[in-house]
């Protein structure tokens, strides 16, 4: 007969097989090798991406060092890239203080961009008033000579941010001045006082005269002298009319005397002839002597005859006279 179960007995492991003894070192060690093939990728994966970060950055480039001289590399910090055109051709390795206190920046350029620099490039250092400062390199001439290696050249340096207080200064300036202009006492706002007295009185009785006269009194009695002026303007264009039909009207004084005067030429005509007459006969005078006595008759005639016209003359002279004053007195001599 079977003896009662005891609850606080072990319970009997059971018989271990040939299989049961050897799986557990085995597992172990698989997960052990795998363990380290992790470690080993991982190990390779770094060392890839660090030779590519290297490769990226140009360690294992061909490069030449350029020394670039400055007064201080504020905002300059390694890694920093030196341009060309915009592309960059270098990078900042190092920033040291030179024995005079200035600063050296050590560039590495690309051999393959090296051809970029010559003897007579410039470089810059220009600072901007947002982001950090930025290294230029400008060449004008490319047919000069390159730029050997391990170059040292100095930095034009320029910031933009330190004009700011003086342009704000500027600023203020001019806003005071604009400010001196625009006030009540101002230039400005004394010319704006005058141009509106000025339209007041351009829009007053007057208008213009009374600003060009300065004032309405005086406007008013150039007023009344353009009035007189006009009137008396009117009269002699009357008196110019009168004048002109009684001098030059078909009963003027212009017809008469002209008709006077070609009488007058008629009469003068005929005077030309009768002293013709008297020339022939005192050359006949003096041809014929024994016949003096009838050649003393013959002139005393024809100085009659002449005598009769210059009375002609001397009348008619007197008629033109008394029609049309001349300014002159007309002299007849007799031979």
């Amino acid at each position: 007969m079977s003896s009662p179960r005891d609850p606080l007995a072990q319970p009997t492991p059971p018989a271990a097989g040939p299989d049961a003894m050897t799986a557990p070192p085995a597992q172990g060690a698989n997960l052990e090798f795998k363990a380290r093939l992790l470690l080993l990728f991982m190990l390779l994966l770094v060392s890839a991406s660090a030779l590519y970060v290297l490769y990226a950055r140009g360690a294992f480039e061909s490069t030449q060092r350029l020394v670039l001289v400055a007064e201080d590399s504020e905002g300059v910090v390694v890694g920093m890239d030196l341009t060309f055109a915009g592309f960059p051709i270098g990078r900042v390795r190092r920033i040291e203080l030179a024995q005079d206190g200035k600063a050296r920046i050590l560039v590495d350029v690309a051999a393959k961009d090296a051809h970029w620099l010559r003897t007579s490039s410039i470089f810059t250092l220009v600072r901007g008033i947002v982001g950090g400062p930025n290294i230029r390199a400008y060449t004008g001439l490319l047919n000069d000579p390159l730029l050997p290696d391990g170059a040292v050249r100095s930095v034009l340096q320029g910031d933009a941010s330190a004009e700011i207080p003086k342009v704000i200064s500027a600023a203020k300036d001019l806003i005071e001045n604009l400010s001196n202009l625009t006030s009540s006492s101002g230039s400005v706002g004394t010319m704006l006082a005058n141009l509106q007295t000025l339209t007041g009185r351009l829009n007053g009785p007057g208008g213009a005269l009374t600003v060009l006269l300065g004032s309405e009194a005086e406007s008013k009695k150039l007023a009344l002298t353009l009035e007189r002026t006009n009137s008396l303007l009117a009269r002699l264009d009357g008196l110019a009319a009168k004048a002109d039909t009684q001098v030059f009207g078909a009963k003027g004084v212009m017809p008469e005397t002209r008709a006077t005067i070609v009488q007058l030429n008629a009469m003068l005509g005929e005077a030309r002839t009768s002293l013709k007459k008297v020339d022939a006969i005192l050359v006949d005078a003096q041809a014929i002597s024994a016949n003096a006595k009838d050649a003393t008759n013959d002139l005393g005639a024809l100085r009659g005859e002449v005598e009769a016209s210059l009375r002609k003359v001397e009348g008619l002279v007197n008629e033109i006279n008394r029609k049309w004053p001349f300014a002159r007195d007309a002299e007849l001599k007799l031979p």
